[in-house]
């Protein structure tokens, strides 16, 4: 089997793919031919030894991959050879073959390639949590997307328009801002624009109603700002460095912060997880959410995916495909 591997946190240009034997499937689990995997931000910062579980080389990056399952052990019950599934493991999906466990596997709705399948559940699951667990949407509410040209802010974009939201996304790139447009944002705000202003002036003075923060970084105090009375800040993420506000800002406007931190809910509760993700797959089945398709790199590409992924260069999601 071929199979990055990472042999040392730190930089990313360490990333080497490998030929490794090909395993077989112990009793309760089974063998997944991949047919393409998913690449992330927290992938990269795992890899760059940044991330809050630091993980222990030698490994094999990657949390999401989506295949055919190709053998089967002892006592699984459920799944079979030929059927066609997607894995959600904390390693091991950036390579040609996984092993997982019944538990980390969900079917993949007809309407999803291999692509799209692989890409979707960190950052659907991520925001599917924010919008119904952490704090609630209704239709009509305005929801502004900080990093909305990313993975994780096209994902909000759709999960918030499925609600009946209209969404404002902010981005660093015309890119970017053009691939929130096509996902469904109703407008776009570059990143070195007055966000508050160009926001207040979006909703006719009246102000955001929730603010889905993926960036944090300089755009973050602006953000809240544009928030209305008693609206609610979700705190997703610091790809451009954890943000310094003022709480007065939150005081007087009887404003909400709601930290969203889906990984370690997970962790804690692996059944309410599951019918979580049952809910994002069903959306998806009955075409009210509808993934983006990602760009597709080769399995070599993984250090490269990397850096663009750390540097905030990435646009969309990504996919390697073996």
């Amino acid at each position: 089997m071929r199979a990055v591997v990472c042999h040392e946190l730190g930089p990313v240009e360490n990333l080497r793919v490998e030929y490794l034997p090909t395993p077989e499937p112990a009793a309760g689990s089974v063998r997944i031919r991949v047919e393409a995997s998913g690449a992330s931000f927290v992938d990269a910062l795992q890899v760059a030894g940044k991330y809050q579980f630091p993980s222990n080389p030698p490994y094999t990056p990657g949390g999401e991959a989506a295949g055919v399952i190709d053998a089967v052990g002892d006592g699984v019950e459920g799944f079979a050879i030929g059927d066609r599934v997607l894995a959600s493991t904390f390693h091991g999906a950036w390579a040609d073959t996984l092993i997982a466990k019944p538990h980390q596997l969900y079917r993949i709705p007809p309407s999803l390639d291999s692509a799209r399948a692989a890409t979707f559940l960190q950052v659907y699951g991520t925001a599917w949590f924010a919008f119904t667990r952490r704090t609630h949407i209704n239709a009509g509410d305005t929801v502004l997307v900080t990093g909305a040209g990313g993975g994780v802010g096209l994902a909000a974009i759709d999960v918030a328009r499925s609600f009946g939201a209209r969404v404002i996304a902010v981005a660093s790139s015309e890119e970017k801002r053009s691939l929130a447009l096509q996902a469904g944002a109703d407008a776009a705000i570059p990143t070195d624009a007055d966000v508050k202003a160009r926001a207040r002036e979006l909703t006719d003075g009246k102000g955001i109603d929730v603010v889905y923060d993926v960036t944090g970084g300089d755009v973050a105090e602006q953000s809240l700002r544009a928030l209305r009375f008693d609206g609610r800040y979700v705190v997703i993420g610091f790809t451009a460095g954890i943000a310094r506000v003022p709480l007065n800002l939150v005081l007087l406007n009887n404003r909400t912060l709601v930290g969203v931190e889906w990984g370690g809910w997970v962790q804690r509760n692996p059944d309410a997880n599951r019918a979580l993700i049952d809910e994002v797959i069903d959306a998806i089945a009955a075409g009210r959410l509808s993934p983006v398709a990602p760009f597709e790199r080769p399995l070599s590409d993984a250090a490269a995916v990397c850096s663009e992924l750390l540097e905030r260069r990435a646009v969309g999601k990504i996919a390697l495909m073996p």
